[in-house]
């Protein structure tokens, strides 16, 4: 019940403007996100590396509804790149397409993005394409495989699954036979019953058989979870079957424990998906806000 609340408030638009520009909604926000600036999240970064991890940097937007929004969004996102070269960090970047402009022009998304792996590659570094509601996930898988094929960018790009989709062991199938690496998460969109798993074993149940496939592969893939019975039976996994630590990463969300760290002042969205996700983040929130 609390995970519908959640997602139906993200799709607020009056909700959503009042806690983008409100000092509460900000106050509300910073838990989770690293800021509104670029200053704000390299510094973030560079916290979390000192901390020993590294990061994805996500510049938080989606849907932009003109060619100019979408010229903007990129250029934010190469010089993040040029500050992540200069700054020697260990980073990388995530980005939406809908923020590139997918829903104004494919041919301008896919001209913009493959600049910013462009961008990637000759810094050697490597970008991931986040994954959206349903209605882009064949969109988007078809996009990053074009991406991928492009000269240079084999293994530069990547992309995201989503375990609570019934679709998502066949995407994971046709990825691999591209080497195409992949971050593997539950899933933060409302889907209906009819192409998503609605209870959370059976999403978790699917998340382990897929991350148990992406960890034998071969390719190194990102496995994006806080639950930590999964994190422990995976471990043991890799220990049964003879499987480095080096082939695969866990990933986790700023202000949870590390590693991907959104910005940008379009943080509300992000911001109540993230509280659908695991309400009982709400109280921990509520909890910090009143001691300080």
């Amino acid at each position: 019940m609390l995970r519908s609340l959640f997602i139906g408030l993200s799709e607020s638009k009056s909700l959503r403007n009042f806690a983008e520009n409100s000092p509460m909604g900000l106050r509300f926000s910073q838990r989770f996100v690293a800021g509104t600036q670029l200053a704000d999240v390299i510094r973030a970064a560079q916290v979390v590396n000192e901390w020993g991890a590294g990061v994805s940097i996500d510049n938080l937007g989606e849907n932009v509804t003109n060619a100019d929004e979408a010229k903007h969004s990129a250029e934010l996102y190469h010089r993040m790149l040029d500050e992540i070269d200069q700054r020697k960090l260990n980073a990388n970047i995530s980005l939406k397409l809908t923020h590139m402009g997918l829903d104004v022009s494919e041919d301008l998304a896919f001209g913009l993005v493959t600049e910013l792996v462009d961008h990637a590659v000759h810094i050697n570094n490597f970008l991931r394409v986040d994954m959206e509601g349903s209605p882009y996930t064949q969109r988007t898988l078809d996009f990053v495989r074009g991406l991928h094929r492009e000269p240079g960018h084999a293994g530069r790009v990547g992309t995201v699954i989503q375990s609570y989709l019934y679709r998502s062991e066949k995407d994971i199938d046709d990825l691999l036979a591209e080497r195409i690496r992949i971050r593997l998460c539950k899933g933060a969109y409302k889907e209906p019953a009819s192409i998503a798993f609605p209870k959370k074993a059976d999403v978790d149940g699917n998340y382990l058989k897929l991350a148990r496939t992406l960890m034998k592969s071969g390719v190194y893939h990102g496995l994006a979870t806080h639950d930590e019975k999964i994190i422990a039976e995976l471990k043991q996994f890799a220990r049964a079957e003879n499987i480095p630590s080096s082939a695969y990463e866990f990933q986790m969300l700023y202000g949870v424990r590390r590693v991907y760290i959104p910005f940008g002042s379009e943080w509300y969205p992000y911001f109540m998906r993230r509280l659908a996700e695991r309400p009982a983040n709400v109280l921990f929130i509520a909890r910090n806000m009143f001691r300080q």
